[in-house]
């Protein structure tokens, strides 16, 4: 049988499933989800007309617990290691795989790709090397362009071992950019706290690459509620904004020293800017995600800030019912209040933990 394959946090199988069955279930398909703990990713099972259909119509900007997803071609559990190349094009060209997708054929990228888990890690040196070979032999097999192509398809190569590959695609407007759905991010060594990466990743999840230029740029004003000692105010600062950043606790002297940070000593639920000048306001206080949901969203309704982007912490059990409740209480005060349309998008990124990141903007 087929069906789709998610890429997740290893320990998020669970939520990963809710979602996905709920997702799908709306879009009309009916399968049910394979998961196992701590393995890093979930299989939905479809049928076969069902899963090119939500490749297309089942957005991944869409899910929180998802990094990537990909349909399912073929499943080959006993890869010869002699000629895994081989093998693999004689999978693609089996009769039922061209047949069932045609309009797939040829692919204009390739991914060879593991679970982000331990097992997967050990096999990571092998796929960078197998990647040039698996590219060649698929151009022969017909199934990839001569040249890389953002035009058509992109052909997966999941490995869960040496001998076990998931054969898969993703069309290219709807995948993540990045292999595994992981962006590379590097910890910048004057960067106060290692929390610096979730805003990193997050302005490069929420912005699409085109509106970076205009919507996250120099001179902008920015509010960091819960800011000490400075993590995400860091990536503000390096962006060229200037930033008050509101916290009791003390920040970082190399960020007081840019002459871009005031530090506001104060209560971050309290504190209100004295002008309608914000277009950023950041947020990353360990409180109860209720709470934090509140707070931004009042800002966003009185115009104090324009885009947001916060945590909300999770609960040990029910996470994606709980991240559902919340998200969709936002959504009805500010259908309810607000004065306009608006974007939410919700994510657990790479560099979360027990958390995930939130994106609303008025549009």
């Amino acid at each position: 049988m087929s069906g789709i394959i998610a890429y997740c946090r290893p320990g998020f199988e669970n939520d990963c499933a809710a979602e996905l069955q709920e997702k799908t279930a709306v879009l009309g398909s009916f399968g049910y989800c394979q998961t196992k703990p701590q393995q890093g990713y979930v299989v939905y099972r479809c049928a076969v007309e069902e899963s090119e259909h939500l490749a297309k119509k089942l957005a991944l900007s869409d899910l929180i617990f998802t990094r990537q997803f990909i349909t399912i071609l073929a499943e080959i559990n006993d890869l010869p290691a002699q000629d895994r190349v081989s093998a693999i094009q004689m999978a693609l060209l089996d009769e039922q795989v061209t047949e069932a997708f045609a309009s797939i054929k040829p692919a204009g990228a390739l991914r060879v790709e593991t679970p982000d888990t331990n097992e997967g890690k050990e096999l990571s040196k092998f796929c960078r090397k197998f990647t040039v070979p698996l590219r060649q032999g698929l151009r022969q097999a017909g199934w990839m362009t001569a040249k890389e192509s953002d035009r058509r398809p992109t052909l997966h190569a999941f490995f869960l071992s040496s001998q076990t590959v998931i054969l898969g695609f993703s069309f290219s407007f709807n995948q993540s950019p990045w292999l595994m759905g992981i962006p590379r991010l590097r910890m910048p060594s004057d960067a106060p706290s290692r929390s610096t990466l979730k805003l990193d990743e997050a302005f490069q999840v929420f912005v699409p690459e085109h509106e970076r230029e205009e919507r996250v740029t120099s001179g902008m004003n920015a509010v960091d509620l819960g800011a000490a000692p400075g993590g995400w105010t860091y990536q503000l600062v390096r962006r060229g904004m200037m930033v008050q950043a509101v916290d009791n606790g003390p920040m970082a002297e190399s960020l007081m020293e840019t002459g871009q940070v005031k530090h506001i000593q104060e209560d971050g639920f309290k504190y209100r800017p004295k002008k309608k000048n914000v277009t950023w306001l950041v947020c990353d206080m360990v409180e109860k995600p209720a709470r934090v949901g509140e707070l931004m969203t009042d800002w966003l309704l009185t115009e104090d800030c324009k885009e947001a982007i916060f945590n909300l912490k999770l609960p040990m059990k029910r996470r994606y019912a709980a991240v559902s409740e919340y998200l969709e209480h936002i959504k009805q005060t500010l259908m309810e209040q607000g004065r306009g349309r608006f974007e939410l998008q919700a994510k657990q990124l790479y560099h979360d933990r027990e958390e995930i990141t939130v994106h609303i903007r008025w549009l």
